[in-house]
């Protein structure tokens, strides 16, 4: 079994930035892949960003083109997304997400408990 912890989260003033981090642990594979998804309240959770073990190219909402980043380290399985140039609208409970297999949007096996960004205007 793999457990996925974030971190990082906070209240930020519009335009600032924050980074995310997610750990695995428990029964660790190197070939993870890796999603972050983001929900706020009343809404669907929505896919944000993504990134393979094996390639380079990593995939992201058109939303937050630009302005986020993510980043995964294969021999740490860790996962970062750094946001910068934050909005209101990028307020929600944030969720990092793993698996073997599938990437992108998913459907992905594990995932994380989420941590909070609140972006004030």
């Amino acid at each position: 079994q793999v457990q996925l912890v974030e971190s990082g989260g906070g209240l930020v003033q519009a335009g600032g930035s924050l980074r995310l981090s997610c750990a695995a642990s428990g029964r660790t594979f190197r070939n993870l892949n890796w999603g972050w998804f983001r929900q706020d309240s009343g809404k669907e959770r929505q896919f944000v960003a993504s990134a393979r073990w094996n390639v380079p190219n990593t995939y992201y909402v058109d939303s937050v083109k630009g302005r986020f980043t993510i980043t995964r380290d294969n021999a740490e399985n860790t996962v970062s997304l750094q946001m910068n140039n934050l909005k209101p609208e990028d307020t929600a409970v944030y969720y990092c997400a793993a698996d073997r297999m599938r990437w992108g949007r998913g459907p992905y096996e594990y995932w994380g408990q989420g941590t909070q960004v609140t972006v004030s205007a």
